[in-house]
């Protein structure tokens, strides 16, 4: 079977920026609905047509993947506001701030945690790889057709390209 939309494809990588720097290895294959919301689009279009075999190098521009880097998504925010378990790195939808962040904050991102500090934290609502060229080389293990409860959702259950809140 050929890959088309609504069908699963069995996938590993290697993820690297331009300077060849490994950001992320799948080793074992991992099923993405094609069609769905698991893969970007210029994936998805360098996989029609292929199969079980195929191998696929492309580079990813930040305007095609996770966009250019936004510092107005930047927020320096009181660190009274957070739990104190807080940690770098952590995660927070931006509908789920705490009460009393900066009501400019878009409700719309997922904000990090990148730095913590005595009297404040600095949230950011990029994904790490905004602002990125990305260099992907894939390779198809597997093609099947999705399953309706699949297509339904809108995945195969992978969210490798969106990040999950805590």
């Amino acid at each position: 079977m050929d890959i088309n939309n609504q069908c699963v494809v069995g996938l590993t990588w290697v993820l690297t920026d331009t300077l060849g720097e490994e950001l992320d290895v799948l080793e074992a294959p991992v099923d993405f609905l094609v069609g769905g919301d698991d893969l970007l689009k210029i994936i998805e279009e360098q996989l029609q047509g292929r199969g079980p075999g195929a191998k696929v190098q492309m580079q990813i521009e930040p305007e095609q993947g996770f966009g250019d880097y936004n510092d107005q998504l930047i927020f320096l925010e009181p660190r009274s506001l957070f739990p104190t378990e807080l940690e770098e790195g952590m995660t927070f939808d931006g509908h789920a701030l705490p009460a009393g962040v900066n009501p400019e904050a878009p409700k719309d991102a997922l904000y990090t945690v990148a730095e913590i500090y005595p009297e404040h934290v600095v949230l950011d609502g990029n994904h790490p790889l905004a602002g990125i060229a990305l260099r992907l080389t894939l390779k198809v293990v597997s093609v099947r057709e999705a399953t309706l409860e699949e297509v339904a959702a809108g995945t195969a259950g992978t969210g490798f390209f969106k990040i999950q809140s805590a």
